[in-house]
Parts: structure tokens; sequence; C-alpha cells
């Protein structure tokens, strides 16, 4: 299990990847391994499933209420999925990383590009962002992957690849570039991303020398 370095700063870790990437498996692998990463808890419309919890797996709202929200502007990012809003606070990320944790953002392209263009207004957030794009080997590779969770029909996994596409092409916009391959390997390289960022000169608080 891997530690952050004595007075490191905290990150902000957002990861992006087309659906069936692997986005989620590797977040749940770093936050399993990493016990310093936590994962931001998302607000959403939607209601609760059997066992879930508020302020537990989500912060449950009603439509009315994350409207006031998105209206406040007190979130990084939203988005409305199947019906149902999601949304990540800055309060909760901005609590979280002020406690010394590093905190994980699973999110898409646009909540990504959101997350960016706020940290361009905001010093704390600046300073802890980092953004990795999960990109599959191929495309038949991730049509393979998509197949294989059984979850949606042909015509969903068609229309899937084609977002999938438009996706893809956002890769230079991020920090960092991991290309999949297995989830040790893909958990391995991104470890060794957050070692080496929480070296960077800007964020590092070397001891007093006297």
């Amino acid at each position: 299990m891997s530690s952050p370095p004595a007075n490191a700063s905290p990150l902000l870790v957002v990861v992006s990847a087309p659906s069936g990437g692997g986005k989620t498996t590797l977040c749940q692998q770093l936050i399993a391994t990493r016990p310093n990463v936590t994962r931001a808890i998302t607000c959403t419309t939607r209601e609760p499933r059997p066992g879930e919890k508020d302020g537990d797996d989500y912060y449950f709202l009603d439509a009315a209420t994350f409207l006031k929200r998105v209206q406040a502007g007190n979130f990084l990012e939203h988005a409305t999925v199947h019906g149902s809003s999601y949304g990540t606070l800055k309060s909760e990320v901005l609590s979280k990383l002020r406690k010394g944790l590093e905190v994980m953002l699973n999110v898409d392209v646009q909540g990504a590009a959101a997350i960016r263009a706020h940290a361009e207004g905001d010093a704390e957030l600046k300073r802890a962002l980092v953004t990795v794009f999960l990109m599959p080997p191929t495309l038949a590779i991730l049509e393979e992957r998509l197949r294989k969770r059984g979850m949606d029909a042909p015509g969903v996994i068609q229309k899937r690849l084609s977002v999938a596409r438009q996706e893809i092409a956002q890769w230079r916009h991020f920090d960092y570039l991991i290309i999949s391959t297995t989830i040790r390997e893909d958990l391995r390289r991104m470890q060794a991303i957050l070692d080496a960022e929480q070296m960077r000169q800007c964020r590092a608080q070397p001891p007093e020398i006297v």
C-alpha cells in the first residue's frame, strides 16, 4: 500500500475514459490500495436503491434543491443521465482536500472540462488538480469489453462506441494518458502518476534545514 510523502499537499485526481474503458475499476483499485485516497460523494436526484445511504453512497436531493444548487454555482460539474441529475459539490471536494485527503473523481470528458475551468479561477483547486485519461488500445477491444459486460443491446453498444470516438479525441486536454492493458498494470501506472505528482515542486513542502 502506498502513502503520500510527508508534508505533501493532497491531490484532486480526475479520471475520465469512454464507457466501458475501465475508469470505475481503476478508481476502486486505487482507493483500495492507497489509504489516503477517498472518493467525492456525488449528489443525485434519482431515488436511492436498496441498501444505499444518504451521505454515504450519494447525497440524494430533490430536483428543485438540485436546481437551486446549480443556479448558486455550487457544483464543480453536473450532468443529466437517463433523466436523473448528478453533480459534484465544490464544498465536498475542498473539505476533504483540507483534511489532507486525496480526492478521486470519476467523470466523463465534459465533467473533466468543467472541473478544469473551475480550477483556472481557484488557486486551491488548481494546485491540487491532476487529470488522467484512460484509453483503450483499440475501439475493437473497447467493443469487446462492452459486449462482455452484457449490459447493453447491440444498438446501444454502437452508440457508445460512436460517443467513445468523440471522447477519445479529447485526450490531449488531460495531464496524463494511460493506454489501458490489464487492471494490475493500469493501477501501477496510476500509482506512479500520483507518486510523481506529490513530489512536484509546486506541491512539495520540504522540511526546514537548520
